[in-house]
């Protein structure tokens, strides 16, 4: 271990990477063509190396959060001690306050933080999950994230056989994507019941902000009154419309999320202020890092708020959020109280099964805590190659 005073930031080397999918599918906001991932990789002068990840947000080109890292944020970190990194996250924060707050700057103070925190852990011999306190759980329900479409309209069969595939699959927790059509949503829901039967499963619906609040309160009743009984209903209207979700919260007795598309405590402070949501879903990769991650967690636990993040990323993002998750403590104590769960996605995602050496799996139907220093990851270079466009 070298001494803690003269550590030091040599290099960021930024990785923008891309693969084109052989079969696009579309969500709510439109068509994904290709999966890619902004990657920043932190050298120390002490050969430490920590990797971390800014989430390109919805349909978000990755060039962008990597333009603000290499012209913004590159300069305020370099030769700073990485080890300092609530005080380099606020010096990120402050001087990109007057042109950020949101969006892709935010995204790229989230690489460079996820990053500092793996070569923390890496510094002093501990994962993540130790430094942010310890861990609360070491593993962790996965749900499986699908239900995309492929023609758009009218795939109620088709999604109905993937929730069998799922369950099949070890999944007893289920996300399906809507946002198509209110009467289209409603029949691939009424199709997926049927499907799963009376198997024990939970289901989620997410509609992607694709509606305005009479539609997003429509289908929330219809699904309601079909006894659905789901966990969570997610971004129903868009972000910014602060008074539609503490409405749809007051009409709806399902319990309303989101946060993906919000950014830092100060983003949140007015989602817990004014009662809009009862599940929190900070995305590690763009709301601030794991640093960010915490300040939200600690503010939704004074509002007795649950934290789920969200998780689209690359395998680099999925490990912060299993370590973020692990050190979240109970919202509501009690013996049997409800636990987070970790958003495992089953679309094509190449940077999630080829990125990792030892890529992430599920277990009996968990997800294990890793133990090792750091993210306890090893990047495969090689993939990085291969797909890099910069």
């Amino acid at each position: 271990m070298g001494d803690l005073m003269s550590i030091k930031i040599k290099d960021i080397i930024v990785h923008v990477i891309k693969s084109e999918l052989d079969i696009p599918f579309a969500f709510s906001q439109g068509w994904v063509k290709k999966r890619s991932a902004t990657l920043v990789e932190i050298k120390t002068d002490d050969g430490l190396t920590g990797w971390g990840e800014a989430f390109c947000q919805g349909l978000e080109p990755p060039q962008i959060s990597a333009a603000v890292i290499e012209s913004s944020l590159k300069e305020l970190i370099i030769n700073e001690n990485p080890l300092d990194i609530e005080r380099l996250w606020f010096k990120m924060y402050n001087q990109t306050r007057d042109f950020g707050r949101k969006g892709s700057i935010i995204s790229g103070i989230s690489a460079i933080d996820i990053a500092l925190w793996d070569i923390a852990g890496k510094y002093y011999k501990k994962p993540i999950y130790q430094l942010l306190g310890g861990a609360f759980r070491n593993k962790i329900k996965p749900y499986a994230t699908g239900f995309y479409r492929i023609n758009g309209k009218d795939e109620a069969e088709r999604l109905s056989d993937e929730a069998l595939l799922h369950f099949e699959n070890g999944f007893d927790h289920m996300k399906i994507k809507l946002g198509f059509g209110v009467k289209d949503d409603i029949k691939v829901m009424k199709s997926i019941q049927k499907a799963l039967n009376n198997k024990n499963c939970t289901l989620m619906i997410d509609t992607n902000h694709a509606y305005g609040v009479t539609e997003a309160l429509e289908l929330g009743y219809v699904l309601e009154e079909f006894e659905f009984n789901l966990r969570w209903y997610e971004e129903p209207v868009v972000p910014e419309n602060i008074e539609g979700y503490a409405y749809l919260r007051n009409k709806l007795k399902t319990p309303i999320a989101g946060g993906e598309n919000e950014h830092t405590l100060y983003g949140f402070k007015d989602l817990f202020k004014f009662g809009c949501i009862d599940i929190a879903q900070p995305d590690i990769g763009s709301c601030g890092g794991i640093t960010g991650a915490k300040h939200i967690s600690i503010l939704a636990q004074s509002f007795g708020i649950e934290v789920n993040p969200h998780v689209w990323g690359s395998a680099v993002a999925q490990s912060a959020s299993i370590h973020f998750t692990a050190s979240l403590p109970d919202t509501n104590h009690s013996l049997f109280t409800r636990q987070p769960i970790l958003e495992y996605d089953q679309s094509d995602h190449p940077f999630r099964k080829e990125l990792l050496k030892n890529p992430i799996k599920m277990n009996n139907g968990y997800v294990n805590v890793e133990a090792s220093p750091g993210l306890g990851i090893e990047v495969n270079k090689e993939i990085i190659k291969k797909y890099k466009i910069n």
